[in-house]
């Protein structure tokens, strides 16, 4: 049974009790009088956000809960009703009750004074957390390592590209400015400050904007194409909090965009000549001691750490269906273009999936280096933890660290096609055991539908072929 790490304190006040949900509403209203609205959110299993906006005078009654049908977790990208998943008509579309996210209560980024946002989970009809809500998947993960005395630490690293609303002559998406604007391959330098420049506005008012709503993000990183940048959550204890600050970022990304005339996309390859995006989880684990038990005193990787890694390689291969969740996630995955193709790992080496960073002691962990900046971050999240969980629990060789060009080494061959990829999510027993059942039922029905409905398309490119060889 999955259980909630945040249990609903009382207070006293004026003597009355008082729950901290309220006292949460009472001191955003104090702080934001003008506030009107408030748009209720739940995250589906494409981190897509469903909701509803709500009247503020609503806010306080939310604390007893609202109603959504459990079919938003069987939605597909463009919010169509996946039946095959179980969970819309064949049920009779049944609503599950909605709890409000204590410390989820934020201002939008779309009009910070007077619309507020809030984040919800879903509970089965019986009370207990809905297994097929990721966030919850994520919860069930995380309990059972706190249960054995080890307590991650995570941080998310999330890449974007900043567009322009206008495509250019061809159709195709643009930067909204870029260096040599006529020379579409021309590339930007990474790490490169003088290219904030001309995206200078937006990026401020991301940090202003981020700091607003409380998410613990770093400043921009100029990544190694036009208009690409990356922002880096800070570490956490609380691994649900990482994963909603990442989609709340996202969010909060797209918003403000808008607002400069401007998209944004955490699209996996967007550009054909140009670098992906991915998302980069870090981890750690602490023991009971708050010690990090992925390192010795001698400053060699723990027999703990091994385990942990021998287990994340052994289920990555299955795991590539949450990493990688549509057709173009797979795209990313080229020879030289520092993404792996294989399970593998390596200390202070950007070629493997598993890189050691170097560092201080009681920073040693690992970056998991897999998933695309579109796929969910409480399943990629997940996707780790399952991985250390099968690892501790069983006996796995771990292959020879890499050193040197990880995609000239032997190793595992990860899929690189999601038909290949849901293959192996739906023949991996350990995998569906740790995520839950009904669950990898439902996403595995869901991206089948996507992909089935994806590969019956014409695209431009058989047209094209074909006109010229008839």
């Amino acid at each position: 049974m999955m259980t909630n790490i945040v249990e609903v304190e009382d207070f006293t006040r004026h003597g009355e009790r008082t729950s901290a949900f309220q006292l949460e509403v009472e001191t955003y209203l104090e702080r934001y009088p003008e506030t009107q609205h408030v748009d209720v959110l739940l995250n589906d299993l494409n981190g897509v956000f469903r909701g509803k906006r709500l009247p503020i005078g609503s806010l306080l009654r939310l604390e007893k809960g609202c109603y959504f049908p459990a079919s938003v977790y069987a939605m597909d990208i463009l919010g169509n009703t996946v039946e095959e998943a179980g969970l819309g008509q064949a049920l009779g579309e049944p609503d599950n009750i909605c709890f409000p996210v204590e410390g989820t209560l934020t201002p939008s980024a779309t009009d910070p004074q007077r619309l507020a946002q809030l984040l919800l989970t879903m509970r089965n009809q019986d009370g207990t957390p809905f297994d097929v809500e990721p966030r919850n998947v994520l919860n069930h993960l995380w309990q059972q390592l706190r249960n054995r005395g080890l307590f991650p630490v995570v941080a998310v690293e999330l890449e974007f590209y900043l567009v322009d609303k206008k495509r250019d002559a061809e159709g195709a998406i643009q930067p909204p400015c870029s260096p040599g604007s006529d020379d579409r391959n021309r590339q930007s330098q990474v790490y490169s400050v003088d290219n904030l420049d001309c995206f200078a506005a937006v990026l401020n008012d991301i940090d202003r904007l981020a700091r607003l709503q409380g998410i613990p993000a770093d400043g921009a990183l100029a990544e190694a194409s036009p208009g690409q940048f990356e922002i880096n959550l800070r570490h956490t204890r609380n691994v649900l909090s990482a994963c909603d600050h990442a989609v709340q970022l996202k969010r909060l990304i797209r918003q403000v965009a808008e607002n400069h005339g401007m998209n944004a996309t955490f699209m996996a390859k967007p550009y054909e000549a140009w670098a992906g995006s991915g998302m980069h989880v870090h981890i750690s684990l602490l023991d009971a001691a708050d010690h990090n038990a992925f390192i010795t005193d001698d400053g060699s990787d723990s027999p703990l750490l091994k385990r942990a890694l021998a287990g994340m390689i052994d289920l990555m291969p299955a795991s590539m269906a949450l990493l990688a969740p549509n057709v173009n996630a797979y795209r990313r995955f080229l020879p030289e273009a520092f993404v792996p193709l294989q399970a593998s790992w390596g200390h202070n080496n950007r070629t493997v999936a598993l890189r050691i960073p170097c560092g201080e002691a009681e920073n040693h962990r690992v970056e998991y280096r897999v998933a695309g900046a579109d796929a969910n971050p409480y399943l990629v999240v997940a996707a780790v933890l399952a991985g250390i969980l099968h690892g501790i629990d069983n006996q796995l060789p771990l292959p020879s660290a890499i050193t040197g060009n990880g995609h000239e080494a032997d190793g595992r061959p990860l899929p690189i096609r999601q038909s290949d990829a849901l293959d192996e999510f739906a023949q991996s027993s350990p995998l569906q055991k740790l995520l839950g059942e009904r669950f990898g039922f439902v996403w595995h029905s869901c991206k089948h539908h996507e992909l089935m409905h994806f590969e019956r398309l014409i695209t431009a490119t058989e047209i094209d072929w074909m006109l010229k060889n008839a």
